[in-house]
């Protein structure tokens, strides 16, 4: 344990640094074969040992590179269409928060990016317009805006290209090409900030490094899924996403 200890920073005990590699693993496995989850649920996990200032910028860093693998594994399935359209919107909803910096209500962004989830799950489709690329651009923005703050924008965003996409592959590959646009500028937002990422690179280089071995997986779990069940079975995993996004909200706002 004495090498591992020199490679972390203080505020991480060794046996949990453990743990959450092994449950990057499984989180990268479940966003791969299911087409979201994976990232709001390993961030969950974080929060049980990582210090609060520490949370949102390691997080975003090791789904970046996490992302950043699902892309090099799905490419040729990506929309670039679409992408064209969103990474504009990614950069100036980033610049906006990054002028801002400003501490906002997180039961409003939870509470908000819930209803939107179940909106796009259940609701009507979209209006063409809004799919289109402004409204794409507008979405990106938003997102990349809300995710500088309380880090849990994937299922927002996955159920955006969900309503675009009933391909699974096109719906898996694009989704984690947006991510990695949106995950991109934390680096330099928190970087300014004054987080020092040096001291977690050991930490992060090993969550990605597994994400990528659970993206590999979960990519040939997703060949064995129709694009009718896998519709289905995202729409479940996107609405108790969802529903736990207004518990949380709840609980912030009452508590």
């Amino acid at each position: 344990m004495g090498l591992l200890e020199s490679l972390l920073p203080p505020a991480i005990e060794p046996a949990a640094a453990l743990l959450l590699v092994l449950s990057s693993v499984v989180t990268s496995m479940i966003t791969a074969s299911l087409g979201a989850g994976g990232g709001l649920l390993l961030l969950v996990l974080m929060a049980l040992w990582l210090p609060p200032a520490a949370l949102i910028p390691v997080h975003g860093m090791i789904q970046l590179g996490s992302n950043g693998g699902r892309v090099l594994l799905t490419w040729r399935s990506i929309d670039w269409r679409l992408i064209a359209a969103f990474a504009p919107g990614v950069v100036a909803g980033a610049l906006l928060a990054a002028w801002l910096l400003v501490e906002l209500p997180v039961w409003l962004w939870q509470s908000s990016i819930a209803a939107f989830v179940l909106y796009l799950c259940w609701g009507p489709r979209l209006p063409t317009v809004v799919v289109g690329m402004p409204g794409t651009f507008v979405a990106a923005a938003l997102t990349s805006f809300a995710s500088m703050f309380v880090g849990a924008t994937g299922p927002l965003v996955a159920a955006f290209v969900k309503q675009i996409h009933s391909d699974r592959f096109a719906t898996v590959a694009t989704f984690a090409a947006a991510m990695t646009l949106q995950h991109a500028p934390k680096a330099l937002v928190f970087g300014f900030a004054g987080f020092v990422f040096r001291d977690w690179l050991a930490f992060i280089a090993a969550m990605i490094a597994a994400g990528l071995a659970g993206t590999w997986i979960g990519i040939h779990l997703l060949r064995r899924i129709s694009d009718h069940r896998f519709a289905f079975i995202l729409n479940i995993v996107l609405t108790l996403l969802a529903l736990r996004l207004l518990w949380q909200a709840a609980a912030e706002l009452l508590g």
